[in-house]
């Protein structure tokens, strides 16, 4: 299973498992995750979900090795599922805590970003770098980033792909506290509980109301979606991808 389940009490932990590529996202993985979701909503005794990664990584984001044979269509398809389980995450009648216990990249970030609070261990990573392989976001964080840390760390953090350690990180606001990596998962599973004791139909509220205050997000999104598939048609993704892959700096033709 690339998902992991764990109960506690009134809290779902799911832990991302795919070690061997640092929990990056194959398609079967987001099936899982958003049927881990689904069951999740689904069960009455469930008041908060945290979601993990196993190993060194919450997740490397999307599997770039998949991405490179890609072309305009597929890229389309695969930005409207990541686009999907991130939205499960965001609509989610309980609140989804994200424990990003190493390397939250790319889609790994953007699936962070979703969740409703955000704790890091004192070793986290955290980093859009989707410029590098010749592409934009695609799985919303050029939408939630923006309005969870402003315009102008968004910019640089998109701009650059620069890695975000976790003190920049609690001074942004892109996290909300951060915990020694041993403590981390037992100080998230110890928030939703704390959530858990509060009244499930005020908490679901509420969280509907914050998203409202936000504005809508469906046409955002659907353009960020559209715009990353095209840009599968541009000479520069194939060599970011490749390049990538074959471990070299790559070259842009300007």
């Amino acid at each position: 299973m690339a998902v992991q389940r764990e109960r506690r009490g009134a809290v779902q932990v799911l832990v991302l498992d795919r070690q061997e590529a640092l929990n990056a996202f194959s398609p079967e993985q987001i099936d899982e995750l958003m049927a881990a979701l689904a069951d999740s909503a689904a069960d009455p005794g469930v008041r908060a979900v945290v979601l993990t990664g196993a190993g060194r990584a919450f997740s490397a984001g999307a599997d770039i090795s998949r991405m490179v044979e890609m072309d305009v269509d597929a890229a389309r398809a695969f930005a409207a599922q990541g686009h999907g389980m991130c939205n499960a995450i965001e609509d989610l009648p309980v609140p989804v805590i994200a424990a990003i216990n190493g390397f939250a990249l790319g889609g790994g970030c953007e699936v962070a970003l979703a969740c409703d609070i955000r704790l890091a261990s004192d070793t986290a990573k955290m980093s859009q770098p989707e410029v590098a392989l010749g592409i934009p976001p695609g799985w919303g964080g050029s939408q939630r980033l923006p309005r969870i840390c402003g315009e102008g760390f968004a910019k640089r953090m998109i701009l650059t792909g620069a890695m975000i350690g976790p003190d920049e990180a609690l001074a942004t606001g892109l996290v909300s506290a951060v915990h020694p990596a041993d403590d981390l998962l037992d100080a998230a599973v110890a928030m939703g509980e704390e959530i858990a004791q509060k009244s499930p139909a005020a908490v679901a509220l509420s969280k509907r109301l914050i998203h409202a205050a936000l504005g809508p997000r469906e046409d955002l999104l659907a353009a960020e979606a559209e715009a990353f598939a095209q840009q599968f048609a541009h000479p520069e993704r194939l060599e970011g991808m490749t390049a990538f892959l074959e471990k070299r700096p790559p070259s842009w033709a300007g």
